[in-house]
């Protein structure tokens, strides 16, 4: 955990303890409440090794469905390679989020798939935008990988990416 004040190492390590034990997110988010009760400012930051997965639904984990067929959420199939390797990466004390294009009026339907399916996660948001070419800027790390139709876990690769310019070139 990062603190942007003096915060106490001594809940840092006690987050990270629980963590690394499978900590809920509820439980992390109780842990980080209670400092922020006491007026600590923190920036919470996953402990080393762990992800937050953010993991699209629709033509991901399951076929592509458009918000405009919802009968379809109900019945569709889940990739069993998807259903393997993501609730491995939970199992691993990962945190898993499912972002998706789906709308508030689908949540009911999608975590009853999710449950009836098997899936394990943490988080679910709806109503990311539709359209695809997203470029996601944060102030802490972020990673992206494309599904091409093969659901594995992942490995290192070498490729070229667009980043604000620092002044600093080759």
């Amino acid at each position: 955990m990062a603190f942007q004040s003096n915060g106490s190492i001594k809940l840092e390590k006690r987050i990270k303890n629980q963590y690394n034990k499978h900590m809920k997110r509820e439980e992390a988010d109780k842990l980080l409440h209670e400092k922020v009760e006491a007026g600590e400012l923190i920036s919470p930051v996953l402990p080393d090794g762990v992800k937050n997965y953010l993991i699209d639904i629709d033509g991901t984990i399951t076929e592509d469905v458009p918000n405009e067929e919802p009968e379809r959420m109900a019945t569709c199939l889940p990739f069993l390679d998807a259903l393997k390797t993501c609730n491995g990466w939970y199992d691993e004390g990962h945190m898993i989020c499912f972002f998706t294009s789906r709308t508030e009026s689908h949540r009911e339907v999608t975590q009853n798939w999710l449950k009836q399916h098997g899936f394990k996660y943490h988080s679910l948001l709806m109503g990311k935008p539709r359209g695809g070419n997203y470029h996601w800027i944060d102030n802490h790390l972020v990673k992206a990988t494309r599904y091409k139709g093969k659901f594995t876990d992942l490995v290192e690769k070498e490729v070229t990416i667009q980043v604000f310019d620092d002044g600093q070139h080759d």
